[in-house]
């Protein structure tokens, strides 16, 4: 029987632990250091772990370098599922895979879609403003005024 709760839970301790493993510096990898652990879902059968991750650049302007840090988490999948282990005491320790989390690229383009919607809807708005009518100025009036 599945226990979406009890998955639930260990997630949250396994992507606490991962989390705490790599921003402390317990794994010596620099490819390691601008990478943050942002969700973990972990299967029915708690046999399954799959942590999603985002790696941000050295600067703003920086490319971030996602081949070096998923090379960097496939490396240290063994030490980390052993830090797992010790840190969750489920008896049987989940696998660990690692995914590139792509929600905050989405969320990025989502907000650029917004931007320029509402600079559209400005110019619209601004059109309108300064728009006159086709006909007359006011075309319901009565026949009986004219």
């Amino acid at each position: 029987m599945v226990d979406q709760a009890r998955a639930a839970r260990l997630a949250k301790r396994i992507s606490a632990i991962v989390a705490s493993a790599i921003g402390s510096g317990e794994i010596k990898d620099p490819r390691l250091a601008n990478v943050t652990i942002t969700d973990a879902r972990v299967t029915g059968d708690l046999h399954d772990a799959t942590l999603f991750y985002t790696v941000m650049g050295e600067t703003i302007d920086a490319e971030p370098d996602y081949d070096g840090a998923a090379a960097a988490l496939a490396k240290a999948t063994g030490h980390l599922r052993s830090l797992v282990g010790a840190g969750t005491g489920v008896r049987f320790t989940p696998t660990l895979t690692f995914q590139l989390d792509t929600m905050p690229d989405t969320a990025r383009h989502m907000e650029e879609l917004v931007a320029r919607a509402r600079a559209n809807d400005e110019l619209v708005a601004r059109q309108a403003a300064e728009a006159k009518p086709a006909g007359d100025a006011d075309p319901y009036r009565d026949e009986s005024d004219r």
